[in-house]
């Protein structure tokens, strides 16, 4: 059987916990922060763990995690 492939976008997007979790960025913090409040600006910093329904699709993006 052939491989399969890893999505190069999700590689580069998401990463594992040590418990199997997928953790992720916080979207709407690249640019344009200067129009978002202070407090929004704060929680988004890190990252955060995904909800198991999208995790699911995230890991059939990355068969080899």
């Amino acid at each position: 059987m052939p491989k399969m492939k890893t999505k190069s976008s999700a590689k580069k997007r998401f990463a594992l916990t040590a418990t199997g979790k997928v953790r992720r960025r916080h979207a709407n913090h690249r640019h344009n922060l200067s129009k978002q409040p202070k407090k929004r600006k704060r929680s988004q910093l890190g990252s955060t763990i995904m909800r198991d329904c999208d995790a699911q699709l995230v890991r059939g993006w990355m068969p080899y995690l």
